[in-house]
């Protein structure tokens, strides 16, 4: 109905999807506010909430991954921070898909050691 009763609202034709998935985008936030405004958050144990990464976790993690060989960080960064896939990726490095997927798994595999090293070394003491 928003949509209909706008309809001489739209200035671009063209952009008619774009326009109902923003109306539609809206509509849903506008109803999922209502049905949880009613919701506390002292309703929510501790438990439930999602843990935050520690800040000085995120720079352990750029660490170990600035360790990596570039021919493994290049992909991983491309596809975790770029979002890009593996065949794209592939066209971007320059080399085969089956490579880049190689290339990913020995990355998450170096990056799964270093990051148990300093939890054996915290257990030893």
């Amino acid at each position: 109905m928003r949509a209909w009763a706008s309809w001489d609202g739209l200035r671009d034709p063209g952009g008619t999807k774009a326009w109902l998935m923003t109306i539609v985008r809206n509509e849903v936030a506008r109803r999922f506010s209502r049905s949880k405004g009613d919701a506390r958050l002292d309703d929510v144990e501790e438990a439930q909430l999602p843990s935050i990464p520690s800040f000085e976790a995120g720079i352990e993690t750029a660490q170990m991954v600035a360790q990596l060989p570039k021919t493994y960080r290049d992909p991983l960064l491309l596809q975790v921070l770029g979002g890009f896939s593996c065949a794209e990726i592939a066209t971007l490095i320059g080399t085969s898909e089956g490579a880049v997927m190689t290339r990913l798994t020995r990355a998450r595999q170096a990056l799964r050691r270093q990051h148990a090293e300093p939890l054996k070394r915290d257990i030893g003491r």
